[in-house]
């Protein structure tokens, strides 16, 4: 544990059912006056009528409205680099995004892109952010990232194959808004992916070198809501319960790593995002079990607290049988909730291993996070478990 810790989130939350309904009733919130609005989604959010229920709102108030639809999942640099092109010459007093992570991502770098004399290339890294961006209202529509909360964004780099973050103080935005009711519609394939995903960001920020009394207190009732609520939301979409369960796990999750960070799952997953395309939930759940039995002996003790929050049964069982029995109840999950298990699926080949591998060993801001260091034939060794 360390000796220094801090945290940091969202100006501002407003959480529950509808909740976005009452968006145009919290402006004042952002502390300026609001004129004119850039919307930021995808034609999928935008065809759900959440954009227009949004936009209906704002122009009650006579606040002019755009709508910006051109975020692709996974963005690239690219790709927002053309996004802020087709928006750098027009005012807006705020950005709201509206969507998964990608979205997300994308409307805090646009923000900061709008009052910053950067591309995004020279933002990628810690704190090269120099000064706050326009006001950002965000509002996921998935439960998976946490991206509405934590200092932090990331984009694709297709030249390198990998993906790479931004993180500041800067991209943290003045509203969020967790609506459950927005999440109902999500597929399965979408609902496991992200579920996954946002118990990832929670039980690597528990065994995190930099876990800490804060990042612990989310990450425990991250792990607890979410534990309770993945399968239901999995098989029964429209509980409002499990669904509203989730996304409060998924931002306690964000909130977890906001002050722990994430480890070498996400730090293997990068490159499988990067270079194959693999969906980062999918690459995140693939490899947590495998990761974490690698880790086992350094956080034998940890495992141990996440039993209980897990709804596991620990009666009778030694600790070195509770914690395999956190792997187990993990490894249950991506069955029930029909998650690939297998790299070749994505045209992954032994010898795309070291390369693999290799880009994985860049990411030495994640992997500084876990309680073992891992050699590069550790790496290799972890992939090849997904060679199957």
């Amino acid at each position: 544990m360390q000796n220094l810790y801090q945290f940091q989130t969202a100006d501002h939350i407003v959480a529950g059912p509808n909740s976005i309904r009452k968006l145009g009733e919290h402006l004042h919130l952002i502390g300026t006056n609001v004129q004119s609005a850039l919307i930021i989604t995808q034609p999928s959010i935008k065809g759900l009528g959440f954009v227009d229920e949004i936009i209906n709102q704002l122009s009650s108030q006579d606040i002019k409205t755009d709508v910006s639809m051109n975020i692709l999942p996974e963005p690239t640099v690219e790709n927002i680099e053309e996004v802020f092109a087709s928006i750098a010459n027009k005012h807006y007093d705020v950005l709201i995004g509206i969507g998964g992570g990608s979205v997300l991502d994308a409307t805090k770098i646009l923000a900061v892109l709008k009052t910053n004399d950067n591309v995004v290339t020279e933002l990628l890294g810690t704190d090269l952010v120099g000064k706050p961006g326009i006001p950002t209202i965000l509002i996921p529509t998935t439960s998976g990232t946490g991206a509405e909360v934590t200092p932090n964004a990331i984009v694709t780099l297709p030249d390198e194959e990998l993906k790479v973050g931004i993180v500041s103080k800067y991209l943290l935005p003045k509203i969020v808004f967790i609506d459950p009711i927005l999440t109902l519609g999500l597929p399965k394939p979408i609902t496991a992916a992200t579920g996954m995903d946002a118990f990832t960001h929670s039980l690597e920020s528990f065994i995190s070198n930099k876990a800490n009394p804060i990042s612990d207190m989310f990450a425990l009732e991250s792990i607890r809501l979410i534990s309770s609520s993945i399968v239901e939301a999995y098989q029964n979409g429209s509980s409002v319960d499990a669904r509203e369960k989730m996304l409060l796990g998924s931002m306690y999750g964000g909130m977890a790593l906001t002050s722990a960070g994430t480890a070498a799952v996400h730090a293997l997953a990068y490159p499988l995002g990067g270079k194959f395309k693999i969906a980062h939930g999918v690459a995140n759940s693939m490899l947590l079990p495998h990761v974490m039995k690698f880790n086992m002996d350094a956080i034998t003790n940890r495992l141990l607290q996440v039993a209980e929050p897990m709804g596991i049964n620990v009666q009778g069982c030694s600790e070195a049988e509770v914690a395999e029995k956190v792997v187990e109840r993990i490894v249950e999950w991506t069955n029930i909730l029909e998650i690939p298990q297998n790299l070749k699926q994505y045209g992954v080949k032994e010898e795309d291993i070291p390369e693999l591998a290799v880009s994985a060993s860049q990411v030495t801001r994640l992997l500084n996070n876990n309680p073992k260091e891992l050699s590069l034939e550790d790496m290799e060794a972890i992939y090849r478990q997904l060679l199957v």
